[in-house]
């Protein structure tokens, strides 16, 4: 009991020094008036040294190059700067950053001495000038000594929780740090802290959310929590399984990276979901920890968590162990799977009825399959506890009795090894990809050319990504037609976004779809016309292994369209869709679909399409493609060869 209180109460410390760095920011009399003749001998020396120019120096300040010269730092806090310009200006802040080293007044959002304040700062210009310390202020970081010994960080292990398609900001996964102390276990590495970058969400409005994000419109921090708080989010309520990487930091690059940590708690950034996200910022920290590794540079568009897992691992000698937390979910899953048809029976009614316990056929089963049943039922109680609010009352009762029954069997628990679903990240294909091929389009030969950012759709290798899902973002196809002797951009995707969720007798989710975008269409007398296009459905889908995998899936969905091909300029209407989604070897995956949409509003008319699309994976980041396409006056042929980069 004391040893819980004082975990309780060494959490809430830590978590409330951090906290104290987020005040005010002030300027107010940071800069002597005049300049003390130690002060002078400094300034010259960092100048004549060049250290404005320095790479850790601008990995301090987060500074970037910009396209046509000159520098600006990623941080948007005017707080952490020293030097009015200082966000571009990397030579004012050195000057500003010695001089406010010698001033007395407090600085930054956490209103500390500048040593304090930024103490990474102090002590990187502290080896390079070799500061004489009888000539100094003599300053005491105690907020920063006593936060660093609480911490007791001994190792960093970085963490990837998986993509979770039910929020924007989490579709491509997440990573953060874990500072493990000396002697952790796997079990005790819950009480570990961790370092996390995420946006300060300032609306509950979906459509906000998304449009806040994409254009920075949220303020990013890093902050510190317990790594059982992060677990609890990311496994149990959100069911992602969760990859942890053991980092081999030296001692020093652990201690340069923390006092990073602790004076960017100085600081916000502008949060942008694509670029400027928690994959960036936490790869900018490891830059200060070793400043050897060139990792933010790698990322000029976008910055996708599982990219970034994957070059982490690259790097020579950084990643040690890897090890696996499997979401709540999947557990649950996995052992179902293991269960006879009676244990399944048994199951079902234990867990609505705890009293089947005491049935004979329940008695009868071997004493460790009773355990195993019973543990399973509990386990698929808290997680139902955690999904459904509404009827947390029963099932917490019903999971009352059912422990209570497993204290009565005397068998321990066997431990059992969840296997991950998709395999690790990084083993998967890379994000953005190329496709070159040719076709036939009713009477007409072409050839295309299409280029896609990211990130992975329904018929890519399945390795590293989570099953059944598909997020397609910024695609554009160009052909050209051969009859005709032109090129044309044929399609512009600007999301496309498909969630299978397969119900099974424990499970049931809704599957769902989004697509936003421009196609070329023929439509009446109009040939090859552009037509912007929304549609989005929701629907089942349900599981099957006839040949090696097959999700087969139905969706409800809303079509409108907007283009001179209709009347009125657009038709809206909707519909539905019936598909299979096949692995038929682990190679080889199909994806068969059929449509049929009602347009009652603008132009008056119906479109029926059918397609089969299959893909062959030559190796991790090569594929070849081939589709058949059908709609009301339109069928085509593609043949495409993929690679991914």
């Amino acid at each position: 009991m004391l040893l819980n209180i004082r975990v309780v109460f060494v959490h809430v410390l830590i978590i409330s020094l951090f906290s104290l760095l987020w005040t005010t920011p002030s300027h107010a009399n940071l800069i002597p008036t005049e300049d003390s003749p130690y002060l002078t001998e400094l300034l010259d020396k960092a100048l004549k040294l060049g250290l404005e120019n320095s790479r850790y120096w601008q990995l301090l300040l987060h500074y970037r190059k910009n396209t046509f010269g000159g520098y600006t730092s990623d941080v948007d806090d005017p707080g952490f700067f020293l030097a009015e310009n200082g966000k571009t200006n990397p030579k004012d802040e050195l000057i500003h950053t010695i001089r406010a080293f010698f001033s007395s007044d407090l600085v930054g959002r956490s209103q500390q001495h500048a040593q304090c304040a930024f103490i990474a700062r102090y002590h990187w210009l502290m080896e390079k000038l070799s500061f004489d310390h009888q000539r100094f202020p003599k300053v005491g970081c105690k907020r920063f000594n006593h936060w660093f010994e609480e911490l007791n960080a001994e190792s960093v292990t970085l963490i990837f929780p998986s993509a979770f398609m039910n929020n924007p900001a989490s579709m491509f996964g997440h990573t953060l740090l874990r500072l493990d102390q000396k002697g952790q276990t796997s079990q005790t590495r819950l009480l570990a802290y961790t370092l996390n970058y995420a946006a300060d969400v300032t609306t509950e409005n979906g459509f906000a959310f998304a449009y806040l994000g994409i254009v920075g419109g949220f303020k990013g921090y890093y902050s510190t929590h317990p790594y059982y708080l992060k677990v609890r989010e990311y496994r149990d309520f959100e069911n992602r399984d969760i990859w942890e990487y053991h980092l081999n930091l030296q001692k020093d690059e652990l201690k340069k990276m923390l006092m990073h940590a602790w004076e960017m708690g100085n600081a916000y950034f502008d949060y942008y979901f694509f670029k400027e996200n928690c994959a960036y910022n936490i790869l900018a920290l490891l830059e200060v920890a070793r400043p050897d590794l060139a990792l933010t540079n790698q990322f000029i568009f976008w910055t996708i968590p599982a990219d970034t897992v994957r070059l982490i691992t690259e790097q020579p000698n950084l990643v040690g162990d890897i090890s696996f937390r499997a979401a709540r979910s999947n557990k649950i899953k996995q052992k179902y799977s293991t269960l006879t048809s009676d244990e399944k029976t048994l199951l079902h009614k234990i867990i609505t009825t705890p009293t089947e316990a005491d049935s004979q056929k329940y008695i009868q089963q071997p004493r460790t399959r009773q355990a195993f049943v019973l543990d399973l039922a509990s386990d698929y109680l808290q997680y139902q506890k955690i999904e459904d609010k509404a009827t947390s009352k029963k099932t917490g009762e019903n999971l009352h009795e059912i422990l209570k029954k497993r204290s009565l069997i005397n068998e321990p628990s066997k431990p059992f090894i969840v296997t991950p679903v998709s395999g690790q990240p990084e083993q998967g294909h890379k994000t953005s990809r190329i496709d070159a091929g040719i076709g036939w389009r009713n009477d007409s030969f072409f050839e295309e050319l299409t280029l896609r950012a990211g990130y992975h759709d329904l018929l890519d290798p399945n390795a590293g990504y989570t099953p059944d899902t598909q997020i397609e973002l910024l695609k554009a196809s160009i052909r050209h037609y051969e009859e005709q002797n032109e090129f044309r951009l044929e399609e512009f995707t600007v999301a496309d976004i498909i969630s299978l969720s397969p119900t099974t007798a424990l499970f049931r989710a809704p599957s769902w779809k989004m697509r936003a975008g421009i196609e070329s269409v023929i439509h009446d007398q109009c040939k090859l016309c552009y037509s912007a296009n929304i549609n989005a459905g929701v629907g089942i889908a349900m599981e099957s292994s006839l040949l090696k995998r097959e999700v087969a899936f139905a969706f409800t969905e809303i079509d409108a369209n907007y283009g001179t091909a209709f009347d009125e300029d657009h038709r809206i209407g909707g519909g539905g869709t019936l598909g299979v989604l096949a692995d038929i070897t682990s190679r080889w995956k199909v994806l068969l679909t059929g449509t049929y949409l009602q347009y009652p509003f603008g132009d008056q008319s119906h479109d029926i399409r059918t397609s089969m699309q299959q893909r062959f994976t030559i190796q991790k980041n090569g594929a070849i493609r081939l589709e058949l396409n059908s709609r009301e006056e339109d069928t085509e042929t593609l043949l495409l060869f993929q690679a991914f980069f």
